[in-house]
């Protein structure tokens, strides 16, 4: 796991990891989300991709060039309030080495080769999450976000609503009745 933002002066860099919703951030965006943080920096801010908010729209719903015809049916998730007007494509795939590895705004050719590569998934995208300098780490302290390394099995879970659950209760036994707790604990 990250060391814990709130409890130290020096600069942290968060590339690569995972930041899960504390349950209190409510916004319908950011609401029980998991974001993979691929780019950030003191000086340049940061920048993710919501990995669990599939929009139940496949690319073909929104591009019908010959050159999606293979991504036709690739789910089309959110990947954050900025830039929404843009549908760009990103694969994963797991490092022994390095972990988990990423390239994004890949083209639909990109895309569809690396979509043919064992281990590898891609995703489409709407929008990103951004932030600019200091912003996420403001988040941080407030504990807005859990910062977690990701684990092997990632790629394996579903990146649907249930992936905020699921990493919840791995994380420890008090994150785990987080994660059991009802949306609304005044509704039960």
């Amino acid at each position: 796991m990250p060391a814990d933002p709130s409890k130290s002066d020096a600069p942290i860099v968060l590339r690569g990891s995972l930041l899960i919703a504390d349950p209190s951030l409510r916004d319908d965006t950011f609401n029980r989300s998991v974001i993979l943080l691929t780019a950030h920096g003191p000086d340049e801010g940061a920048a993710g991709l919501i990995l669990n908010q599939p929009t139940g729209r496949v690319v073909g719903d929104f591009l019908k060039g010959s050159e999606f015809t293979t991504l036709r049916h690739l789910a089309v998730h959110s990947g954050g309030p900025v830039m929404r007007e843009q549908m760009t494509f990103s694969s994963f795939w797991w490092s022994k080495k390095l972990g988990l590895r990423w390239a994004t705004r890949i083209s639909a050719d990109q895309a569809a080769q690396q979509a043919r590569k064992p281990g590898r998934i891609v995703r489409a995208f709407i929008g990103y999450s951004g932030w600019s300098p200091g912003q996420l780490e403001n988040e941080l302290q407030r504990q807005s976000w859990f910062p977690v390394d990701p684990r092997p099995d990632i790629l394996g879970h579903e990146h649907d609503r249930g992936l905020w659950s699921a990493l919840l209760r791995g994380m420890s036994p008090f994150h785990r009745i987080i994660a059991d707790a009802p949306e609304d604990p005044f509704l039960n």
